[in-house]
């Protein structure tokens, strides 16, 4: 009876006890001070197994969560980023106004560059905007127009950007019928 309230405590214990990271099976060694030689190696050997088979689901688990992390940073950052967007649409109209003061257009201008400029070491690019593509347009209306062919942009209402392949916001258009 004392033997068994031993091991159950001893499995208790193993069970809500945390291990720090990896250790090497050779440096595992598992001491019973009760019972019979024969009895002891059985314990000792199911012990030793429970304690690696603990390791190594703690061991998937850290992998599984480090590689959970790794693949959520892409959409954050993709996120933060499309938040932005409409600051870099409004600097683009402010520039499309007419301004009497040089000086302060010249101001916005900076602004504007400048964020344009972080956005390009974040890895952002415009949506090109010559044929149409489903993947990176929003066709808003189809137009008459002699000066494009079928299929090409003839208007743009709103920029599109992408950062990488993935496409942030997509670029809406007016296509040439």
């Amino acid at each position: 009876m004392n033997n068994n309230k031993n091991n159950n405590e001893l499995e208790t214990e193993m069970e809500t006890a945390e291990i720090p990271g990896e250790i090497p099976e050779d440096q595992v060694e598992i001491v019973i001070s009760e019972g019979s030689g024969e009895n002891k190696s059985d314990e000792t050997a199911a012990l030793k197994d429970q304690l690696l088979r603990q390791m190594a689901e703690y061991d998937n688990f850290r992998k599984r969560t480090a590689k959970e992390r790794a693949e959520q940073i892409p959409e954050i950052k993709a996120g933060v980023i499309a938040e932005f967007l409409p600051v870099l649409d409004n600097l683009e109209r402010a520039l499309g106004f007419e301004c009497s003061d040089a000086e302060y257009k010249k101001g916005v201008e900076l602004v504007r560059d400048s964020f344009l400029s972080l956005l390009a070491k974040a890895g952002v690019n415009e949506v090109e905007t010559v044929t149409f593509d489903p993947k990176y347009h929003n066709a808003v209306s189809q137009v008459s127009d002699d000066t494009k062919q079928s299929g090409e942009i003839s208007a743009v209402f709103q920029k599109g950007y992408k950062l990488g392949e993935k496409v942030l916001r997509f670029a809406m258009v007016a296509v040439a019928k």
